[in-house]
C-alpha cells in the first residue's frame, strides 16, 4: 500500500483521495478479500489525517460494498458474495428428478440451482434440525393443531471463507415427516433430491409451489450473517409447498440480499388453438 509520511504537506490526504488510495490498493491486490485493515488510529497515523476522516472513508467504502465489518469493530476487505439467480422453473426439474435414481438426484440441488456451484464445493454447509412449536403464522399456513409440533430445518452455507452466508429456514409438520425417521436426521443432508424427494418418501406428491416475495431491511443479525452493506434491503421469499390434496406441507423462509439476488419467474402460456 502507498503511504504518506505524517506531516508531509506536499500531498495532503482528504477523504476522497484516501478512499481512492484504499480502493487502488484493493484493485492492485495489495489488499485482498478477507484481509483485515489496520485500526483507525493506525490508518490516521499512516496517512496523517484525523480519525474522523478515516471513519468517514471506511463508512463510505462499506456502503459501496468494498469493505465490511461491524460498526466500532475491526474492518476487512469484503469477500464478494456469490450471485444468486432464483428461477421458478427449478421446481419442474426437481419434481421430475424425484423419480430418478439417487446418483442422478444427487447432482442437483439448491446450491446448483441458485449459484451454479456444487454443494460439495462450498466452504461451509451447516444443517440444524429442531422440533419446535413454530411461529403462529407458519402454523396457520400448515393447518396444524395446537398439539402438533413442527420440524424446523435451518440451512446455512458459505461459498468461500469469510464470505457472507446464504441461509433458509424450513418448517414441516412433525407428524408427517416422522413417518420416516431418516427425515429427522440432519446428518443425512444434503439429501439427494431435496425436500420434494423427502416428502415423496412419506407418500406426498407436490401439486404446486407458491413463492411470496416482499422486501424489507435486514435485522442487525441478518446484516452480519449475510454480510449486507448498509442501506441494502432483503428480498424475503416465503416458499409454500402444497400437496395434491391441497394442503400446505412445507413453508420455507429464504432471505436474499438485494445486492446479489435476481428472481426469475417464467409463466408458460397455453397456446391458442
Amino acid at each position: 500500500m502507498s503511504t504518506k509520511t505524517p506531516g508531509d504537506a506536499s500531498a495532503p490526504y482528504d477523504a476522497s483521495r484516501l478512499a481512492g488510495e484504499l480502493q487502488a490498493s484493493i484493485d492492485r491486490g495489495e489488499l485482498r478479500p478477507g484481509d483485515q485493515l489496520p485500526t483507525t488510529a493506525a490508518l490516521a497515523a499512516q496517512y496523517g489525517v484525523n480519525k474522523n476522516t478515516i471513519s468517514k472513508v471506511i463508512s463510505g467504502l462499506k456502503a459501496a460494498g468494498v469493505l465490511t465489518g461491524p460498526a466500532g469493530g475491526r474492518t476487512w476487505v469484503r469477500v464478494r458474495p456469490q450471485q444468486v439467480k432464483r428461477h421458478n422453473a427449478r421446481y419442474l426439474r426437481e419434481k421430475v428428478e424425484v423419480l430418478l435414481p439417487e446418483e442422478e438426484r444427487a447432482g442437483y440441488g439448491v446450491a446448483e440451482a441458485d449459484s451454479g456451484m456444487s454443494v460439495h464445493s462450498l466452504h461451509e454447509a451447516v444443517y440444524l434440525y429442531e422440533v419446535v412449536p413454530g411461529p403462529d403464522d407458519i402454523r396457520a399456513i400448515l393447518g396444524v393443531t395446537d398439539e402438533d409440533q413442527l420440524l424446523r430445518r435451518t440451512f446455512t452455507r458459505r461459498h468461500v471463507a469469510k464470505a457472507g452466508a446464504s441461509c433458509s429456514t424450513s418448517y414441516l409438520p412433525y407428524s408427517l415427516v416422522s413417518q420416516n425417521p431418516d427425515l429427522l436426521d440432519a446428518d443425512r443432508e444434503p439429501w439427494a433430491g431435496g425436500t420434494m424427494h423427502q416428502l415423496y418418501t412419506v407418500g406426498v406428491e407436490l401439486d404446486r409451489i407458491e413463492d411470496r416475495v416482499v422486501a424489507s431491511m435486514p435485522t442487525p443479525e441478518e446484516q452480519r450473517l449475510l454480510d449486507i452493506p448498509p442501506a441494502i434491503p432483503l428480498l424475503r421469499v416465503r416458499k409454500i409447498s402444497y400437496a395434491v390434496g391441497g394442503e400446505a406441507v412445507e413453508v420455507s423462509d429464504i432471505p436474499l440480499p438485494g445486492d446479489r439476488a435476481e428472481l426469475i419467474y417464467t409463466t408458460p402460456l397455453e397456446r391458442w388453438k
